[in-house]
């Protein structure tokens, strides 16, 4: 990155509109959006084998199913927080290599908050169906959003709002808005393929499979963008 000299006897107005100038021109060159989504996508799709394979599922001859995610538990954990020390060790190395500060700590905070709400959330959970049975009636839909929200995949959107902000990157915010929605309104987080084992691990495994993918895209797309800006 190179910068001009700007004349201190210069029009006020002028010297302004260079120095914001200039400090978009910072700012753009400070963001590594498509590696975080990279990273993002790529655990995410990491997370499918160990939910398939961890996932304990008792089915009865009445076709009733009871299963755990404890693989997902058990993998989420670890892999949040290296998942974020990732994302800023990028950041921070390709800001030195720019001769630039970075602004990625609040980022790698919020994901290491993510990684304290998760468990405790599953275990708040857990905790209350134990001593309370599932009601025979259907659950009020507010209670699948805010389900979906404390799942890995609804942290990686709050996470990205707060990337969003940090870059000043309104594409990021649209792109993030669009996943939040995908995440919370639209994919099917249930079991509702039919009864069966492999029905209900093939179940959670499609909506992680396809925001894999919808992260890795995001990343491709935010990659080509950054190359036409170089």
């Amino acid at each position: 990155m190179t910068t001009n000299s700007i004349p201190t006897d210069g029009d006020p107005r002028r010297l302004l509109s260079e120095m914001r100038a200039l400090s978009h021109r910072v700012r753009v060159d400070q963001r590594m959006t498509w590696v975080a989504l990279l990273v993002l996508g790529a655990a995410t799709l990491a997370a499918i084998p160990v939910d398939w394979f961890g996932m304990d599922v008792t089915c009865g001859p009445d076709g009733g199913c009871q299963f755990a995610r404890d693989g997902m538990l058990y993998y989420w954990i670890p892999a949040m927080p290296l998942t974020y020390a990732a994302i800023a060790y990028f950041y921070l190395r390709a800001a030195r290599a720019r001769g630039l500060g970075g602004r990625v700590l609040p980022y790698a905070i919020t994901g290491a908050v993510t990684t304290v709400v998760f468990p405790a959330a599953w275990l708040a959970v857990t905790t209350y169906f134990e001593s309370h049975p599932i009601p025979d009636q259907p659950l009020p839909y507010w209670w699948f959003v805010l389900d979906r929200l404390v799942m890995p995949w609804g942290m990686i959107g709050v996470t990205l709002l707060v990337l969003a902000w940090l870059e000043r990157n309104v594409a990021l915010l649209a792109f993030t808005v669009g996943y939040l929605g995908l995440v919370l309104l639209v994919l099917p987080m249930n079991y509702g393929f039919s009864s069966g084992i492999f029905s209900i691990r093939a179940a959670m495994a499609v909506p992680q499979l396809i925001v894999g993918v919808v992260l890795l895209l995001a990343a491709l797309g935010f990659r080509r963008v950054a190359d036409r800006r170089g």
